[in-house]
């Protein structure tokens, strides 16, 4: 999978805009940044809510569309 470059632009993006691999990007970022032990507290705290929300958000998009395919296979 390419990787794109996280940039703090686009870590503020609203979570609804974000299609479902740029959030599967983003999170992994998030993860090898706090992995690094680089972050400060407060970033760490930061990351790790950025992390869950794109995490709901990745399983509502794969919801959606585990729902449209169970709609598909009953036509």
């Amino acid at each position: 999978m390419p990787t794109a470059k996280v940039t703090p632009e686009n870590t503020k993006n609203p979570i609804q805009t974000i299609n479902y691999e740029k959030a599967v990007v983003e999170l992994e970022k998030l993860i090898a940044d706090m992995e690094s032990g680089k972050l400060s507290l407060e970033e760490t705290l930061s990351s790790y809510k950025r992390g869950a929300e794109l995490i709901k958000h990745c399983q509502s998009l794969l919801e959606q569309v585990e729902q449209q395919i169970k709609i598909s296979e009953e036509n």
